[in-house]
This record gives C-alpha cells, structure tokens and sequence, in this order.
C-alpha cells in the first residue's frame, strides 16, 4: 500500500499535537478524484477545534487530519469522474478533512480547475476565505455610498472583504489590532481604526455619523463583534461570522430584530457542496480578472503546520497562513 506523509492530531491541545506521520495515501472513490497536494490552506477555526472546541459546529474523529481546502494537480480519479482531469491543475475543498498531507481526496462536484492567471497558492488561499467572503458579502450587498465596518480585516477574510467593499463603492472602515495591521489596511485606501485603543468605537462613530455604520462585517467575535454591533445602524445589516476575539458575539435576535438590523451568523455560512463550488469558482474568476487579491503573509512547509498554527493564534500574521509540500 502506497504510504505519503500526513499531519495528524491523535489528542485536543496546544499545535504541539500536530504531528507529522506516515499514513496509507487515499484512494479515488466513485465521484472523487485524489489531489497531489502542493498547497493546504489553514485557518482559525482549525486551531480551536485542535484544542477540542466549537465540537457542536465541527465534530471531529481523532486521529484527526486537519485541512479542508487544497490545490495541486489530479493524480487519480474514481468511478464517474472524467479522466481528463488527470495532470491538471485543480483546487478543491476535500472529502471532510484531511488537507495537510502529499495528497488528498476530493468530492468531483467541487473540483475547480485553476485559470492560468491564478497562482496556485493564491487558488488554495481563496477556497475557504474567498468563499466565505462572498458567501456573506452577496446578501449584505453593500452599495455605492454606503458605511462598511470590517472587523479583523487584516485578515485572510477580511482583507477580502475589503477589496470587494470598495470595489462596490462603499466607504470602507478597517478595524484591526497592530500596527503592521493597519499600515497595510492603509494601502488600500481606507479609514483604520485599531480597536486595541479604549476610544476605538468613538473613531468609528465619528466617521460613519451619527447614524452609524450601514453594513457590519464581524471577523473578531467576542466583545469586538458585540460593540460592533452596537455601532451598526438601526435599519442595517450585520454578518457575526468570526470568533478570535473569544466567541461569537453575543447578541439576541430578538434585540436586532427590534432595531431593524438584518443578522447572519455562522449558521449561515455552512454552504452546501454546490453553493461552495459557485462561491469558490466566482472568486478564482475575480482572481483571474485582478479584483480579488488574497494577502499571504506566511508559508510554512507541511512538516510545520504546528508552527502554523502557532503563529495564526499569536495574531501575528497579516493575511494568510498557508502550508507548502513537497
């Protein structure tokens, strides 16, 4: 049986559980295929269900391989599946887990070949934050003129979330901790603020008016997306996706409901296969077209992936965190 190098997590804890082991290489199943892996893309939410958290949201079997989102090239295909595939260049979300390893299974129906244009590691850094940012970025529909708060938008999502509100016109409010953060919000021409400062949410009022903001996009949780919240203007629209800050926000329904503000959560972002495939397919054409541009502020090689994880807790990347193999 063919072995190949995988990361797994026998135990919950710190990254030091990521560790790196020879494995069987999967196998193509009817309606799959098996990417040779060349990029695995990583995120938060995989550090907190290391740790044994957000089981509700993600239940996971240990041993666990993380990564749900790859690009490479197609070694194989299973039963159904067009073998013209084979040799090109695709990316994917995976077959449940199972990212951070030389290879890895596919559903077909998710497949996506990559246009010339787009970096394979820019592929890999869309599939999950390219389809999460439009996935709640299409129903707020930010509009020309309009007050957009971003929080966490140093981030990988956010900084997309950025590039496609001010691609709409919208008047774009970057929220973030660090300077290095904000030095590079900067470069996309819009107002910071960093919300590591106790006057942060006065910056804000002060530059959407007393109205408040139109459309809240919450990539921080916790305390920050509950104030967020509080600076989104009745009658507006706010997606609580995120939850570095300590959780997702806090907010009843029943109080947005009272306001008027249209609330999306991360309920709402679990897609189905095909509506993953559209998202993730429409970002890789923006990619293409240069409208859409993922930050990657790290790269470390798969035999790493604990330093990885290390450094996306540490909040000390700016942008994307992604693993490399050989």
């Amino acid at each position: 049986m063919e072995q190949m190098w995988a990361v797994r997590v026998k135990e919950f804890g710190g990254p030091e559980v990521l560790v790196p082991e020879q494995v069987p290489a999967p196998v193509a199943g009817p309606g799959q295929v098996v990417i040779g892996v060349e990029v695995a893309d990583t995120g938060f939410v995989e550090t907190q269900i290391r740790r044994g958290a957000w089981r509700d949201y993600f239940p996971v079997e240990l041993p666990w391989v993380p990564g749900n989102a790859v690009a490479g090239r197609v070694l194989s295909v299973g039963a159904d599946v067009d073998p013209g595939w084979v040799g090109r260049r695709a990316a994917s979300a995976t077959v449940e887990w199972g990212g951070y390893a030389q290879q890895a299974p596919a559903p077909a129906e998710a497949l996506l070949a990559v246009p010339d244009e787009v970096e394979t590691t820019v592929a890999a850094a869309l599939l999950h934050d390219g389809v999460t940012a439009l996935g709640v970025f299409e129903p707020a529909a930010p509009g020309s003129g309009e007050t957009v708060l971003i929080t966490a938008a140093a981030g990988g999502m956010g900084v997309l979330l950025v590039q496609l509100a001010r691609s709409a016109g919208a008047r774009v409010i970057g929220a973030a901790r660090s300077e290095a953060k904000l030095a590079h919000l900067r470069t996309y021409g819009i107002e910071v603020v960093d919300y590591g400062e106790p006057h942060w949410t006065a910056r804000v009022r002060e530059l959407a008016g007393p109205r408040g903001v139109d459309v809240t996009f919450d990539g921080a949780g916790g305390d920050i997306g509950r104030t967020a919240f509080d600076l989104t203007a009745d009658g507006g629209r706010m997606s609580a996706h995120g939850a570095p800050g300590g959780g997702f926000a806090a907010i009843e329904p029943s109080e947005a409901e009272r306001r008027g503000v249209t609330l999306r959560g991360i309920a709402d972002v679990q897609f189905a296969p095909v509506e993953a495939a559209r998202l993730a397919g429409r970002a890789l054409e923006l990619a293409a077209a240069g409208r859409l541009r993922p930050v990657i502020g790290a790269r470390f090689p798969l035999e790493r992936a604990a330093d990885a994880h290390a450094a996306i807790e540490a909040r000390s990347v700016v942008g994307k965190t992604l693993l490399t193999v050989n």
